[in-house]
């Protein structure tokens, strides 16, 4: 029995650090570990003994690519507790605020993180070199992202205008016309994105995926809506630990969720908003997903990169419809008195379903938090995909199956540093 081992020291292109383990027996996969090292980060404990008013500053800096999720899914946690229904320009603010959050981090990872995979690029420097245009349209999209969250953010990382009840400060509508003629132009370069990406050469390998995400009656899923899955699962944010489980696995620092009922993986995210919610995709982007090939199902994640150009047309989108029909508000945010209790809210990262509860006390003080990212949701599913996906490219030199193995990973743009409560590789053929 012949015996070879395949390590890649530092896996590029996703956010935090880990390491891969294939091991291949008798020409199968018989195991697949994304070992993360990253250190945990502490922030469930970090927010106990603070003011609940605190909550959106704190969880903001979990992640500099994703903090509106984190900032989204407090508030809406906590405004649950404390019976604050938050709708009109403002709850319209907070789509427009989620906007801007899809618009830059899809952008990122499609042409930075994903697409020299697909171009035979070690990364986005390299592949600027011959995809200069392609890369500039890229960095100018991802800008007008940015721009969405320096608005109504106070900045482009972790913003600081988000509060319990919503927003220290709303914009005059006079502010949003600028952004709305640089969005049209963006949503022009979503299209050019969805078709580029159309381009690329995917591997056939599909899974019957279990999908769970937000499912809202009339809305493409953003901030509200039941938990629901491509099984029949249909719940509300508070009954998300009666059928979801996190656990400890010995090679990674982050926690792992299955399902209760019977430990299943799922998977949340893109693909699974695409095929749980297509028809609330807007109409130009409905009509793009078809152009390029998608139709209203897809369940290859190496497609995953249209589907998450789809998302960018989506968010442009839906951002110039909120400007539109955006007035100002009386005041910028619901007042809100604390009162013990437990509160419950996902919201939808650009990377999927991500959860928060918290207990507070009659003084306001969160006495427990969770969190769950999408990340940690994803992770023993995209070890999944390892196990059924690999096998198939075992025929590969040992260079180009550790791309593939690479490739399959940023399938799920992983942060794993959110996930720590890649890449090194070890492929073993023994």
């Amino acid at each position: 029995m012949t015996r070879k081992t395949i390590k890649v020291d530092l896996l590029a292109r996703v956010e935090g650090e880990g390491a891969l383990k294939v091991v291949v027996r008798d020409g199968r996969v018989q195991s697949a570990e994304l070992n993360i090292f990253e250190p945990p980060r502490f922030f469930e404990a970090f927010l106990r003994g603070r003011h609940f008013a605190e909550t959106p500053d704190i969880v903001a800096r979990i992640c500099g690519i994703c903090p509106v999720a984190y900032q989204m899914s407090g508030v809406h946690a906590l405004e649950d507790l404390l019976g604050v229904t938050v709708d009109g320009p403002l709850r319209e603010l907070r789509r427009l605020l989620y906007c801007g959050e899809w618009i830059e981090s899809h952008t990122l990872h499609v042409y930075m993180l994903h697409a020299p995979d697909f171009l035979g690029y070690d990364g986005g420097v390299q592949m600027a070199r011959d995809h200069g245009e392609a890369v500039t349209r890229g960095l100018q999209l991802k800008k007008v992202g940015n721009e969405i969250l320096q608005l109504l953010g106070g900045r482009e990382i972790h913003p600081i205008n988000v509060r319990v009840g919503g927003f220290h400060r709303a914009p005059r509508k006079r502010e949003l016309a600028p952004l709305a003629e640089r969005l049209k132009w963006a949503r022009e370069a979503a299209i050019e994105t969805a078709r580029w990406v159309a381009t690329f050469d995917f591997p056939e390998r599909e899974r019957d995926y279990t999908f769970v995400t937000l499912k809202h009656p009339s809305e493409y899923p953003f901030n509200e809506g039941r938990i629901v899955s491509s099984r029949g699962l249909d719940i509300p944010a508070a009954d998300y630990d009666s059928h979801f489980v996190e656990s400890h696995v010995a090679h990674s620092t982050a926690l792992q969720s299955h399902f209760r009922d019977g430990g299943g993986s799922y998977l949340t995210g893109p693909l699974a908003r695409f095929n749980l919610a297509f028809d609330q995709l807007s109409p130009l982007a409905q009509e793009i997903a078809r152009e390029i090939g998608l139709g209203r199902e897809c369940r290859n994640p190496y497609r995953s990169i249209m589907v998450r150009a789809v998302e960018i047309l989506y968010a442009c989108d839906e951002a110039l419809r909120v400007i539109d029909v955006y007035e100002e508000p009386e005041r910028p945010f619901v007042p809100v008195e604390p009162r013990a209790g437990v509160g419950y809210a996902a919201t939808e990262a650009p990377r999927g379903l991500l959860y928060h509860r918290y207990h507070i006390d009659d003084a306001g003080t969160i006495t427990d938090a969770q969190i769950v990212p999408p990340t940690s949701q994803n992770q023993a599913c995209l070890e999944q995909d390892l196990i059924d996906f690999v096998g198939g490219f075992l025929d590969l030199p040992d260079e180009a199956l550790r791309h593939r193995c690479e490739q399959t990973v940023r399938n799920y743009d992983p942060c794993i540093s959110c996930a720590t409560h890649f890449l090194r590789l070890e492929m073993d053929r023994g």
